[in-house]
């Protein structure tokens, strides 16, 4: 009988440790290749090219940068040609740069981060309930850890006369998206945990507003875009309309009108490759802080570690930290997915200077993809979404050698039985 236990003991540890092994491997990209053997940036985009005629995409635009300047750029279109000062709508990537319009509020001593959002509201507050709405702060907001509940997503409105008020909006989105609830209320307790939140960014745009007393497109306009000499970069639709605007497709190709939204600063900038190449080269180390908007120790501050999953650092405040980068720092950056085939993608190192940038329609992942090849083959890692996007495959490794396992532990308890 103690053989047997000792065999059951062994081999559970050894499915404890494949699992581990497994785990370890995929995080740390075992087995994987870079996808250019080159370090030179005309070799990524060969090789992604070959990627994104595969994907079929509608519209795709890809930037990289190299110690904060433009180094080389791709543009493929289905229809209408596409270029450096073609606008896309860039979805929840709209969020980055709307974190950067707060925090020129928090340089300025407008906005406190730590202080009650409640203290900047006069036309909307938060929904009376259990947990303490003092305790919701800008800085989570920023960070997705305020405790709300609304799960946005928003699909957009496919006319201007469906247009909500941002008070409407933040009360219940009529354009949330499918399975969200679109109630911006706090359902956990601010600070416990993080869990995305759209409505968040939305609440953040009205407080923009609130405390700025213009307009969110006006206040980002003057305060963020123009400094930077983003001069193809607006979060208004008419605006947007009248540009250079990259034609959207559904996943099958079929055109389709882009949609208006009511919560601009969670999803609907419109920007170009060329610009977000500047709004990165922006950050890289040493740019002239005039051209920069924010101090050096206000964007390092946006990156430091607020919230955490499986144990893995993965927000600041209003930037997504992909993967450590080997010199004590994060490389940064957001992607936004959206309705009806929007996928965009930026990383950033800030200790380089170096990153991409990919504006996409037509495709759902393509951009995510690249991006997070371009981290692995510039520092070696796996960023957070590759590894969410080879979760399955992980899972797949895990339980076949998991039941592999089992079963030789059965076969030497069911031999050891045959023996006594």
């Amino acid at each position: 009988m103690k053989r047997l236990i000792l065999i059951a003991v062994a081999t559970l540890a050894a499915v404890l440790v494949w699992c581990g092994l497994v785990f370890f491997g995929f995080s740390e990209g075992w087995g994987r290749k870079p996808i250019a053997a080159s370090p030179e940036p005309e070799a990524f985009i060969s090789a992604a090219r070959s990627q994104i005629a595969d994907a079929g995409v509608g519209n795709l635009a890809l930037v990289l940068i190299e110690d904060g300047a433009i180094a080389e750029d791709y543009y493929s279109s289905a229809e209408a040609p596409v270029g450096p000062q073609t606008l896309f709508q860039v979805a929840s990537l709209s969020k980055w740069l709307t974190a950067w319009g707060v925090m020129t509020l928090v340089e300025d001593g407008r906005i406190d981060l730590d202080a009650p959002v409640a203290a900047y509201l006069t036309r909307w507050r938060l929904p009376d309930g259990p947990f303490d709405e003092d305790a919701v702060t800008v800085r989570r907001l920023l960070s997705h850890t305020a405790g709300l509940g609304d799960g946005l997503g928003y699909g957009g409105f496919t006319s201007a006369d469906e247009v909500q008020s941002l008070e409407e909006s933040l009360t219940q989105a009529r354009d949330a998206s499918p399975g969200a609830d679109g109630a911006v209320r706090v359902v956990a307790e601010p600070g416990s945990g993080w869990a995305y939140s759209g409505g968040g960014y939305t609440l953040l745009q009205l407080i923009v507003e609130e405390v700025s007393g213009q307009a969110f497109a006006d206040y980002m306009q003057a305060e963020v875009f123009q400094p930077l000499g983003m001069d193809d970069t607006t979060f208004d639709f008419d605006e947007a309309s009248r540009r250079d605007l990259a034609q959207s497709f559904t996943l099958d190709g079929a055109t389709e009108p882009l949609r208006r939204y009511t919560a601009l600063g969670a999803a609907s900038l419109f920007t170009s490759a060329g610009d977000m190449g500047r709004f990165v080269a922006a950050q890289a180390p040493g740019a002239p802080e005039p051209d920069a908007v924010l101090s050096a120790e206000t964007r390092a501050a946006m990156r430091a570690p607020h919230a955490a999953q499986f144990g893995a650092d993965i927000w600041g405040l209003g930037t997504m930290l992909y993967a450590l980068n080997g010199r004590g720092d994060f490389i940064i950056g957001h992607d936004g997915n959206n309705e009806p085939a929007i996928n965009t993608a930026v990383r950033l190192d800030p200790a380089t200077g170096d990153g991409i940038v990919v504006l996409e329609t037509g495709g759902d992942l393509t951009a995510t993809r690249l991006a997070s090849e371009w981290v692995y083959w510039k520092a070696g890692k796996i960023d957070a979404l590759m590894f969410i996007m080879r979760a399955k495959a992980m899972i797949i490794w895990m339980l076949a050698g998991s039941g592999l396992i089992l079963l030789a532990g059965l076969v030497a308890g069911w031999r050891l039985r045959r023996r006594r």
